[in-house]
């Protein structure tokens, strides 16, 4: 059992984080996160029923995408001024309400705000996740950081198995109405589970938002990061929009539930977060990060053979899963060195970029797909993961020796 370090923040003494409060934070970041990607396994389903082309069911995915970005930029800062325990117990509550919306909806725009209430609101996962890194002791802050960005990898990917499965048992609405019980239910453990925290911070909001602008300006290795994920998740999101459609056609032709299991093929990455966290801890996480882009970039060739070949969507899913994570979690390690008391907003910031990267990134493979087939999207993908791996050469992008530890200017 750690003790929470609190020299820039109150929270209360009888919180530490033990195992349990370590799964419970876990679990409700990724179940949280989960909430962008139910629809992924499920839009044939959803286009069939409202009759929309390839490119307007991946509208809905993007839709997700942008509004999550939108609820980094404008509520994750809160982070750093609100009682955060309050402030988680409401998002979720408004996830639960999104995902209400989409269950209900006879109309595809209103699927569409449920979707948009949701992705704005479930970036809950984004405040939890610094809020960890706060009570989590110095020195194991990677491995802790580690383990919550393995609940977010394992939300993502049991996201889409479930969805599949329920869709197949009970139609896709269904998969949304057991999501939103889900988060209610979590709130609540959350209200009872969470110590009240917050920062002795008094910026105003405008303030705030401006001086997450200017962690950008002042921190050479958070913009150099920012510009890392953004590729990195560019090229990771180009691959499940076009999945769901060439796995639902011949010569796959596979029911819901097949597809969605084609998640639980990555598994293997949330499985090295963890490892992922203590190579940052220990200073690899320069080594860390090439060795994910290099995976990145290697799993787009499997991925093309894929098109007449299952093995190879697999042995790609899984490379490009590993990638995700050995950037991912380097990144956001690297960047939690900074400004302790400014976590929240340095989350938002590098979580911003990456989400608008990933909307990107799935707008472009739909339309891709319905133009240049399968091949045009793995063509493109790859290049984006050498356009990340040159991002990651740039002097910006790289982690110093001994971690900055210095407080961002209020």
């Amino acid at each position: 059992m750690t003790t929470p370090s609190r020299s820039t923040d109150t929270a209360t003494a009888s919180s530490p984080l033990s195992p349990w409060l370590v799964l419970l934070l876990a679990s409700t970041i990724g179940l949280s996160v989960a909430s962008n990607y139910y629809a992924q396994p499920l839009l044939h389903r959803i286009a069939a029923e409202f009759d929309l082309s390839t490119t307007a069911a991946g509208g809905i995915a993007t839709a997700a995408q942008l509004s999550y970005a939108l609820g980094l930029l404008l509520i994750v800062p809160l982070g750093d001024i609100a009682e955060r325990r309050r402030l988680i117990v409401l998002m979720m509550l408004m996830t639960a309400a999104g995902l209400t919306l989409t269950a209900t909806a006879g109309h595809i725009t209103l699927v569409l705000l449920g979707t948009a209430v949701a992705g704005i609101s479930s970036v809950v996962a984004q405040i939890l996740l610094p809020f960890a890194a706060l009570l989590a002791a110095p020195h194991e802050r990677g491995k802790i950081v580690g383990t919550m960005m393995s609940g977010l990898l394992l939300g993502v990917l049991l996201a889409r198995a479930v969805a599949g499965i329920l869709a197949d048992m009970a139609g896709w609405r269904a998969v949304y109405g057991v999501a939103a019980v889900s988060m209610v239910a979590m709130a609540a453990a959350l209200q009872l589970s969470l110590p009240r925290s917050r920062n002795p911070a008094t910026l105003s909001y405008p303030r705030l938002i401006a001086s997450m602008f200017r962690l950008y300006i002042e921190e050479p290795l958070f913009r150099g990061r920012s510009l890392l994920g953004m590729l990195l998740f560019c090229s990771f999101s180009m691959l499940w929009i076009p999945l769901t459609f060439l796995l639902a056609q011949p010569p796959y032709s596979y029911t819901s539930s097949v597809i969605g299991l084609f998640g639980l093929a990555g598994a293997a990455g949330a499985l090295l977060a963890s490892r992922v966290g203590q190579w940052v801890d220990r200073g690899h996480g320069n080594r860390s990060t090439v060795l994910g882009l290099i995976l990145l970039l290697a799993a787009w060739l499997p991925l093309a053979w894929g098109q007449h070949h299952l093995w190879g969507l697999v042995i790609g899913v899984v490379l490009l899963d590993l990638a995700i994570q050995a950037g991912h979690v380097t990144n956001m390690s690297a960047i939690y060195h900074l400004a302790p008391e400014a976590r929240s907003r340095l989350t938002a910031g590098i979580m911003t970029g990456n989400f608008v990267g990933a909307a990107v990134g799935s707008l472009l493979a739909s339309w891709l797909f319905s133009v240049a087939g399968w091949q045009g999207v793995c063509m493109a993908g790859a290049g984006l993961a050498a356009l990340a791996l040159l991002a990651a050469c740039l002097p910006q992008a790289r982690i110093p020796a001994i971690p900055v530890r210095r407080a961002a200017q209020q």
